[in-house]
This record gives structure tokens, C-alpha cells and sequence, in this order.
């Protein structure tokens, strides 16, 4: 009874502790807006000169961080988006829309966590990703054109950046507000009824903008 007693206090300041230190788990939930800043290769063979753009998403992501150090904590973030490419001129800006597809960019960044002891606590991150591509599909649009079309986007493997701030809210729920820089790069290929095949190299390399809240385990 008496070493219940002793141990309640030690328990309460721990759960009322600020910041954060080695071996707590951070479990992360915000809203993203994914924001390609796409660079378009011509849509070759067949319309040389004819570039794509691929337009911005925004989706639920939920992260979790683990702390190695006081300072140092590994994060996992996984969402998926749904985005759509379309053409810019000639006869592909005349059709608009060509295809969609969800992608779906797992992404590990070690983090730096500037003030770990602090309610306010600013952190850099670098890492890698590796981007899935699933479920393309043609526009009905470019099927009308072009005739049935199968789309296939090679998945990419990059690097990733980001820089972010938590804040604390109480002492074990924060908000956030974080952006990353994704590197994303591949072949959408086309595979159409009337042009043949059809390929176009796109570097996305989107920035991720982020803000939600969170809660240390």
C-alpha cells in the first residue's frame, strides 16, 4: 500500500511532464494538401511537344513518430491521394482530362527535434520514400479520342525533406503544422486503341503541407 502510495506521485508528474524524451511514441492525424510541382517530357511518340500538368490533392494522413533520443525520433507517413493529369496544348489540351491514378508514398524521415523539454518544439527531418501507383485510369475523354486506353505510372523510389512544429496543447496532446518536400519521379505509359503507345517522363516532386493534431503514447 505503501509503495502505491509513493509510486502515484512519480506517476502523475510523469504523465504531466512536458515535451517529449527518448522512447515516447508521437501518433500524429492531420490534413494534407498535396501540391505537385510537376516538370512534363513531351507525350511521345506521337505528340511531341505536348506536356502535361497534374493537379493538387488534398486527403487525411495519419504518421507515427518513435523517439530514439531525446532529440532524435524516426517517422513513418502514410496517406494516399488521388490526382489527375491533364493536357496543356495541342491536340491533348484539346482533350483536357487524360487520366487519373491514386498514389500512394510511404515515407521514413530521422527527425531533429529542436526544445525536446519544451511545449514548443520546431524539428527538421530528411528521408527516403518509395511512391506506389494504383489504380490508373484513362479519362473518358481520352477514350473517346484515342479509343480504349490502359495507363500504367511506374512506382519511384526519392528522397524526402521536411521541417515542421509541434505544440503543446496539454501535456500529452499537440497540434501540428508540417511541409515535405517529396522527390517523385516516373513513366506514365499509355496504351492506347488508335495512337499505339504513348509514354511521358514526369518528375512531380510535390511539397506536402500539413496541420492536425497529435498525441504522445
Amino acid at each position: 500500500m505503501l509503495a502505491a502510495i509513493a509510486a502515484s506521485p512519480a506517476a502523475a508528474q510523469s504523465e504531466e511532464r512536458t515535451g517529449i524524451q527518448a522512447g515516447d511514441v508521437l501518433l500524429r492525424a492531420r490534413a494534407i494538401i498535396v501540391a505537385p510541382n510537376e516538370t512534363s517530357g513531351s507525350v511521345l511518340p506521337g505528340f511531341p511537344g505536348e506536356k502535361v500538368s497534374v493537379d493538387n490533392s488534398v486527403m487525411p494522413e495519419v504518421d507515427i513518430t518513435w523517439m530514439a533520443t531525446d532529440a532524435i525520433g524516426f517517422e513513418l507517413i502514410a496517406s494516399t491521394t488521388k490526382h489527375s493529369a491533364s493536357g496543356r496544348t495541342g491536340t491533348t489540351g484539346s482533350i483536357g482530362k487524360l487520366a487519373s491514378t491514386w498514389v500512394l508514398p510511404p515515407t521514413l524521415t530521422a527527425q531533429y527535434h529542436f526544445n525536446p523539454k519544451g511545449p514548443v518544439r520546431p524539428y527538421v527531418g530528411a528521408g527516403v520514400n518509395y511512391t506506389i501507383f494504383w489504380n490508373e485510369k484513362a479519362s473518358s475523354g481520352l477514350e473517346a479520342a484515342v479509343g480504349k486506353t490502359r495507363v500504367h505510372m511506374k512506382d519511384s523510389f526519392g528522397w524526402a525533406a521536411q521541417a515542421g512544429i509541434d505544440i503543446d496543447l496539454s501535456p500529452r496532446v499537440f497540434v501540428n503544422a508540417d511541409v515535405k518536400y517529396i522527390d517523385i519521379d516516373t513513366t506514365a505509359r499509355l496504351d492506347t486503341t488508335a495512337a499505339g503507345a504513348q509514354r511521358v517522363k514526369l518528375h512531380l516532386d510535390p511539397l506536402v503541407f500539413g496541420i492536425g493534431v497529435g498525441i504522445r503514447l
